[in-house]
């Protein structure tokens, strides 16, 4: 099992030739559709920033967009971006308590073990009424069941995704793993009828999933079936 440093450095390069088209840009769209609105004149932290794809969308209409990310490797290209980050862990957030209005991670928490203090640290650094959009990765969804029986897949040079940590979680482990502090407000389901990323490759066919997923990512009978499962919390 690789350290989590080390498979986002190794997997810097392979994140920025693949996430400009097809599925991944889908995805990038998805999530910044949601956290937009949260982050609209406000205060913000992204919590796994990489090369900040996302970031770039959203200092823009941000008061102040703060990213971090614990590889070197995908921070390099955030900087060259002229975005303002920082090397860190999602279980140590280098901010004080309550400097930020809104927090989103997506593609992060899957794969941090120790899940429970990261969301302390969340709780920690927002402030009172303020949002959170987390994403995990969902057991209850085809794209889980499309794993289960797919062989490793390569994720970087040398590197297949067995050898990373990866947890699914339902939607109910997901509200144990939060403390006090943070309430569901929300769930929000990304990628629910895709069966494989390929599938956006064909060009009619990515148009429709398009719509689709766009159409079931916040209709309540859907969400909770997406491949990530993200959760909108509040700090009380």
């Amino acid at each position: 099992m690789k350290d989590n440093r080390s498979y986002y450095d190794e997997f810097a390069a392979w994140y920025e030739r693949e996430r400009h088209h097809g599925y991944h840009a889908m995805l990038d769209r998805l999530q910044v559709d949601l956290a937009a609105p949260l982050c609209a004149g406000r205060e913000v932290l992204e919590v796994g920033c990489g090369t900040g794809l996302i970031l770039k969308e959203i200092a823009p209409i941000a008061r102040r967009a703060q990213g971090l990310d614990l590889s070197p490797g995908m921070l390099e290209q955030a900087r060259a971006r002229g975005l303002e980050v920082v090397e860190g862990s999602a279980t140590a957030l280098p901010f004080d308590d309550a400097s930020f209005d809104t927090v989103y991670s997506f593609k992060v928490l899957p794969h941090v073990q120790d899940i429970a203090e990261a969301m302390r640290e969340v709780a920690r650094v927002l402030r009172p009424g303020g949002r959170a959009l987390l994403e995990f990765y969902n057991r209850h969804s085809l794209r889980y069941a499309v794993k289960r029986l797919k062989p490793a897949q390569r994720v970087a040079e040398g590197t297949h995704d067995t050898q990373v940590f990866t947890r699914y979680d339902s939607l109910d482990d997901v509200r144990g793993y939060l403390p006090d502090a943070l309430s569901v407000v929300g769930v929000h389901g990304i990628r629910v009828f895709t069966p494989f990323a390929q599938a956006h490759q064909i060009p009619g066919v990515r148009h429709l999933l398009g719509k689709a997923e766009r159409w079931a990512r916040d209709l309540p009978a859907t969400a909770r079936f997406g491949g990530f499962l993200v959760v909108q919390v509040e700090r009380r």
